[in-house]
């Protein structure tokens, strides 16, 4: 009988603060990718699809909270709380751009084709910079009021060409189109929403907001949004779906050290224990094959989905198998 294979995951060491946030490039021309790592201590770190370290932007003076790279990861950016958002070239680590702001910049996301870029935080603004341009003023998105939301903007997502996406603590999401800068759709959520990313091959927006987390169509329906939600017996800080099978999500959670992972309707499937501290962010690799996961204890963890597969620095059922 066959003994299944324990899942030991590849720890990243380098972070001295808890880890706010992982965002990992689609997948390179040569097959692999890339992985950027945010953090309290304000040094965003870039990683090989194995975990290696490959280097450390430096210059924000205050917790960077949101970390993003470009399509083909030549350019990352980044949102802090020392009130700016930032433009990295990450073949050479340096900054390109410094975009002040009033208040803590909490989410970023840059446009494929890189030449735009969306911040939002305490603010309660959704801005749109013109990275072609960028000493123009940017652009707020708004209806009206000035703000784009009543709550701290926890995440920005870019999707296709022209629709910006944004969630508040107001639990409120906007879609905006930014071409006209105007809102398209609102979703409203019980509470206040947590975490907000985009699985690019699914097409699908992960929310979490209290217990809840939603599978929204990243470009909703117009006769109405076919949302896939769950409540879960915890409250999960962060949550990301298998873009591959889509048969499971993986999340994490403040309240206690573990990463789980669930099936598509909710049943717990694994729960991975390694960290010492509450894990604040997750997230699937592009290929499906890994997920990595970000915590208080101020390291990265990366799991496989298939322990015992030869991949990357797992050397398959042979290594402690």
């Amino acid at each position: 009988m066959s003994v299944p294979h324990k899942a030991v995951p590849l720890v990243a060491p380098g972070h001295t603060r808890p880890v706010t946030h992982l965002s990992f490039s689609p997948l390179l021309e040569d097959g692999s990718y890339l992985l950027i790592s945010s953090c309290k201590d304000g040094n965003p770190m870039l990683r090989e699809w194995t975990g290696d370290w490959i280097g450390t932007f430096v210059g924000h003076k205050g917790a960077v909270w949101s970390t993003k790279l470009s399509h083909d990861a030549s350019r990352a950016a980044s949102g802090s709380a020392d009130f700016t958002a930032k433009i990295w070239d990450t073949y050479s680590g340096k900054s390109l751009h410094s975009f002040p702001h009033n208040h803590i910049v909490r989410s970023v996301a840059i446009a494929p084709t890189a030449m735009r870029l969306l911040t939002g935080g305490q603010e309660k603004k959704v801005r749109i910079f013109d990275l072609g341009r960028p000493d123009a003023e940017p652009d707020i998105l708004s209806e009206g009021s000035g703000l784009s939301h009543d709550g701290t903007i926890k995440s920005v997502v870019w999707f296709g060409e022209n629709t910006g996406v944004s969630a508040g603590e107001d639990g409120l999401i906007k879609w905006w189109d930014l071409r006209s800068r105007k809102v398209t759709k609102k979703l409203s959520l019980d509470k206040p929403i947590t975490s907000m990313e985009l699985s690019v091959q699914i097409q699908r927006l992960v929310v979490t907001s209290g217990k809840t987390v939603a599978f929204i169509p990243a470009q909703p329906a117009e006769t109405g949004t076919p949302t896939h939600s769950l409540i879960l017996s915890y409250a999960p800080s962060s949550a990301s779906v298998h873009p591959i099978w889509q048969d499971r999500f993986v999340t994490g959670s403040t309240s206690d050290e573990w990463v789980r992972v669930h099936g598509i309707n909710g049943e717990e499937r694994e729960v991975l224990k390694g960290h010492h501290g509450p894990v604040h962010c997750v997230e699937y690799s592009p290929d499906g094959e890994v997920f990595a996961s970000g915590s208080e204890d101020g390291t990265i963890r990366l799991w496989q989905t298939t322990p015992g597969k030869a991949y990357g620095l797992w050397q398959g059922a042979t290594n402690g198998g």
